[in-house]
């Protein structure tokens, strides 16, 4: 668990860590380097889960290497409201969601502590303004949950 007291919005108590997959973690179906490493520090203190609609059919082969088993979406179904229903069925007040997407603006307005991504697939202006900060990429974002504090100044009132 990462506990934050941010002075103006109380505490989080955050047990889940809830990522988008393809432009957020990996490009065009490829993990991005370093995503593996950044992970491997976080386990310890989260629960780490993806989820994806598998764009690229290559969501097996990222599951193997992150050593996680993704939820795959529904295809033809509201993929932003599958990922939000998944926030909460996890509790969606002990969540810190990532993502950069469209779909995933829901997503990270559920959650109690939701980072967006620049990534170079972009990031949606509905995802960007969904968030509660933004990270210049996943590898910042990830470091970010590592070093918690960075989000208490960022977020205080």
């Amino acid at each position: 668990m990462i506990e934050l007291n941010i002075p103006g919005r109380g505490i989080l108590r955050l047990n889940h860590l809830v990522l988008d997959v393809n432009g957020t973690l990996a490009l065009d179906g490829v993990l991005l380097d370093g995503v593996a490493k950044s992970l491997g520090t976080l386990r310890d203190r989260l629960n780490i889960h993806m989820i994806t609609a598998d764009t690229h059919g290559r969501q097996q082969r990222i599951d193997e290497q992150l050593n996680l088993r993704a939820e795959r979406l529904i295809p033809g179904e509201d993929e932003a409201a599958q990922k939000e229903r998944f926030v909460h069925r996890l509790g969606a007040a002990n969540v810190v969601a990532v993502g950069q997407g469209a779909n995933d603006a829901l997503m990270l307005s559920s959650a109690a502590l939701g980072i967006a991504v620049l990534s170079r697939e972009g990031l949606a202006v509905q995802t960007l303004q969904a968030a509660d900060l933004v990270a210049p990429d996943i590898l910042s974002a990830l470091e970010l949950l590592e070093k918690p504090l960075r989000i208490v100044a960022t977020l205080r009132t």
